[in-house]
């Protein structure tokens, strides 16, 4: 383990025994660098990894801090991590969300709020609504980041949320098809009704036929794609909704 490395756990061992807590400022460098037995240069590095990681925050003038730790910041990368992802691995993703994504939903059954309930209810409005493809999709991620927020688990939405985020563009493929709108609306009714009689294993039921049937048309429009000899990117699609999501607050 190089010295960096070993000055991040040393770091993250105080953090976990207690001795700094989230928003505390660290010592003076030279006073931390004496204490850890490191030079001040192996210390900075080793800060610099953990600004970056969103454990410290370096303040310029006044010191250096533990953030707040929160899931949402500290899993705030992730999301861009998987963008990174080849599109071959674009099936692993949806793969990933049938696994997650209807445990979250039967959780979200036992949580749910009636204010909650609500929410969603006007979210199918807005999805049934929606005039073009990239709006239902829209709609429709708004629709899951909800249930996703009724667990209560944060960390779970900032999970799904980078999952979700990845899954943009063979979504957008997906609505585009001919009476897809009609078979997402009745999909997502079915998975309200499971949330508002407030029953874990319908709702878990709904989700993953849901998802399962967005993963085996992923599948085999990926297959149609490679005999056909092209490639499955949709690049500019993807951007083009990532900008829209963004300006609209659904990706953050």
């Amino acid at each position: 383990m190089s010295v960096t490395d070993s000055t991040i756990v040393k770091i993250r061992d105080l953090i976990i025994s207690g001795q700094i807590n989230p928003g505390d400022r660290l010592p003076p460098e030279q006073e931390l660098a004496l204490s850890m037995g490191i030079s001040r240069s192996s210390l900075r590095e080793a800060v610099k990894a953990l600004s970056q990681a969103k454990v410290l925050d370096v303040r310029r003038g006044d010191g250096t801090y533990v953030t707040s730790l929160e899931p949402q910041l500290l899993l705030s990368g992730l999301s861009f991590v998987i963008d990174l992802m080849e599109d071959r691995t674009l099936a692993d993703i949806f793969e990933v969300r049938r696994l997650l994504e209807p445990s979250s939903t039967a959780l979200a059954a036992q949580r749910i709020t009636d204010a909650q309930l609500e929410a969603l209810r006007l979210s199918m409005v807005s999805m049934r609504e929606a005039h073009d493809p990239e709006e239902l999709v829209i709609r429709d991620m708004d629709f899951h980041a909800q249930i996703a927020e009724a667990t209560g688990n944060t960390s779970l939405c900032s999970i799904l949320d980078a999952i979700s985020s990845r899954a943009v563009r063979a979504r957008v493929w997906r609505a585009s098809t001919l009476g897809m709108k009609t078979m997402t609306l009745s999909a997502h009714q079915l998975i309200l009704e499971a949330l508002t009689d407030r029953d874990p294993s319908l709702a878990h039921a709904a989700a993953t036929v849901h998802v399962s049937e967005s993963e085996r048309w992923l599948n085999e429009h990926l297959s149609v794609k490679r005999h056909q000899g092209k490639s499955p990117s949709h690049s500019d699609t993807h951007i083009h909704m990532t900008q829209t999501l963004v300006e609209q607050g659904a990706v953050t």
